[in-house]
């Protein structure tokens, strides 16, 4: 019984880190990646698709991406979900192969967006402590309910506080990592 909250709560954390990580490959630092528009959508014959199941995405150079539209006629629809999405990005579409130079990153835009790594950085942590604190509840109520010994209840909300030192250091080490990325020249 305690095993499977401690089974639980772990997976929930790891979800948490999983799409913290996943929310920091969606920031521009200035180094193309094909990340950078993994999120958009292109209207194809009355259905949004994502981008990547429409054309193919590459990274030519540190500062470029390639999109090859499958068809010809989806040419005008990625650009024009690119122009709708928030990237700032200007695509230069020659014949059927639409170019997206990404522009070096000023230092305040650096700044900023290294204050943004934070703050997502910080309520990451805030999710992983909402785990913790989920994850302990029901350990409590078990022990209410005479179902497990205080010894035993002890020692499961010692793993659970193990378990959110552990996801905490990571989120910690994940912000440092993309810090330096952003800061990178």
């Amino acid at each position: 019984m305690l095993n499977d909250i401690q089974k639980d709560t772990q997976a929930r954390m790891t979800k948490v880190v999983d799409a913290f990580r996943h929310e920091l490959t969606l920031l521009r630092t200035g180094r193309a990646t094909t990340a950078i528009v993994d999120h958009l959508k292109v209207n194809y014959y009355g259905s949004d698709m994502p981008l990547s199941q429409v054309a193919t995405v590459a990274v030519v150079d540190a500062r470029s991406l390639t999109i090859t539209p499958w068809e010809k006629a989806m040419v005008q629809a990625v650009e024009k979900a690119i122009m709708a999405s928030d990237l700032g990005l200007t695509p230069n579409t020659a014949g059927q192969v639409i170019r997206i130079n990404l522009p070096p990153l000023t230092e305040e835009r650096r700044k900023n967006l290294s204050k943004h790594v934070h703050h997502e950085g910080e309520g990451a942590k805030v999710s992983v402590r909402t785990v913790r604190r989920d994850g302990i509840q029901q350990i409590k109520e078990m022990l209410k309910d005479k179902q497990v010994t205080e010894d035993d209840a002890h020692r499961a909300e010692d793993e659970i506080q193990k378990l959110t030192d552990r996801y905490v250091r990571e989120i910690d080490d994940a912000v440092k990592a993309k810090e330096q990325e952003l800061m990178a020249v």
